[in-house]
């Protein structure tokens, strides 16, 4: 009977044992998941700063080439062949972050700041997004269709014209330009991107019957303008033209670009009623700060320096590359003495006059429905005095 009280004893003792084991079990699994999501919640939450990189955060404001090795080790693989040069095609090397960021490194999982170059971060996966150049690579990749350039190019269109046109020293690409006119040079490096031509297209996407008479982009609207370094390598590397500053030096050209000040006249709406992912129309039309409308292909016969002039245009400076409206005014233009010469800004600032709700719509998508500037009213003036 003793034996019998003994061995029950063990059997209770045994099954208390097990539960509290199990009990401690479960509490252990639920922590190690708590703390596998706590980890994962982390990373999903970490500031955006460790997401995306930034050049205008004031540390990574460096020499270029503390973290950029030109050429990068990749060159020859990015680009095949003869269409080969060195250049700067891969993100820098770990060591480049972990001197500041070595937290963030070893804090996650994934660690969130591996994202930002790398596409699906693992011990077993090491692939890297594509880096911004070559710029038509980049765009292919997920991150490239949405990304924006912390940049502008920094471009003297008046020392360039005058190279075209004059130094018979250049090679390449340009010597087509050799001692060229000053105007015809612009086509060196600027196409009309898409035109109508003969195709009898006239939209760059057919416009839904429901749109009436609203504006729908056209054809032969933008001219394109180099988005590579090949054009800009071909004088600038040292034994080939050999003029400076060369490609290894990335701060001459490459600028910061300043906080958004200037409206632009895009509207988001009609680009994503159009469902066109066209990267360089998107890129051109997003720029567009005078006239969201104007069409290259049917002003083909006026002079580039009609409109643009070379001597004030600092590519880096966006202020500097407004097209001033006096450059539509003239006789036949749009811009005349009185309304009945038939000028289309004379008849939408009378529009304008009458109904404040008028909404400019010959040149513009969005600037339209802002007060007439003084520039506008100022143009008319000056026509009616000559």
């Amino acid at each position: 009977m003793a034996l019998f009280g003994l061995q029950r004893f063990e059997r209770i003792c045994l099954v208390a044992f097990l539960l509290c084991a199990a009990t401690g079990l479960w509490f252990l699994a639920l922590a190690l998941t708590g703390s596998s999501a706590t980890v994962s919640s982390a990373a999903a939450s970490a500031p955006r700063r460790y997401r995306e990189f930034s050049h205008r955060v004031k540390a990574h404001q460096k020499q270029c080439s503390e973290c950029h090795k030109f050429p990068t080790g990749n060159w020859k693989q990015v680009r095949q062949g003869e269409a080969a040069f060195p250049d700067i095609t891969e993100y820098p090397t770990h060591e480049s972050c972990l001197q500041c960021h070595h937290e963030q490194f070893f804090n996650g999982r994934p660690p969130a700041i591996c994202s930002i170059c790398h596409v699906s971060p693992s011990p077993r996966n090491s692939a890297r997004q594509p880096f911004p150049n070559p710029v038509e690579i980049f765009e292919k990749s997920a991150k490239g269709r949405s990304a924006t350039s912390d940049f502008r190019v920094g471009f003297s269109h008046q020392k360039h014209a005058d190279a075209l046109g004059q130094n018979s020293s250049l090679r390449g690409a340009t010597a087509a330009a050799h001692a060229r006119p000053q105007e015809s040079t612009c086509a060196t490096c600027h196409k009309l991107y898409q035109p109508e031509g003969d195709s009898g297209k006239e939209f760059v996407v057919e416009p839904p019957a429901s749109n009436g008479e609203n504006f729908w982009l056209k054809k032969g609207a933008f001219q394109t303008a180099p988005r590579s370094h090949q054009t800009c390598f071909e004088c600038h590397t040292k034994g080939g033209a050999d003029i400076p500053p060369y490609a290894n030096n990335c701060a001459a050209c490459h600028k910061l670009s300043p906080a958004a000040t200037e409206a632009l006249d895009f509207d988001p709406k009609i680009a994503s009623k159009m469902s066109n992912d066209d990267r360089i129309m998107l890129y051109r039309w997003r720029r567009r700060d005078s006239s969201g409308t104007f069409r290259h292909e049917i002003h083909s016969e006026t002079k580039c320096t009609a409109c643009h002039s070379l001597a004030k245009m600092d590519t880096a400076d966006v202020r500097t590359l407004k097209i001033p409206v006096m450059s539509c005014g003239g006789e036949g233009c749009h811009v005349t003495a009185t309304t009945d010469e038939g000028g289309a800004l004379n008849y939408e600032i009378d529009q304008r006059a009458a109904d404040a709700k008028f909404q400019c719509a010959k040149c513009h998508l969005t600037l339209g429905k802002k007060p007439v500037p003084p520039s506008h009213t100022a143009a008319i003036t000056a026509l009616k005095g000559k």
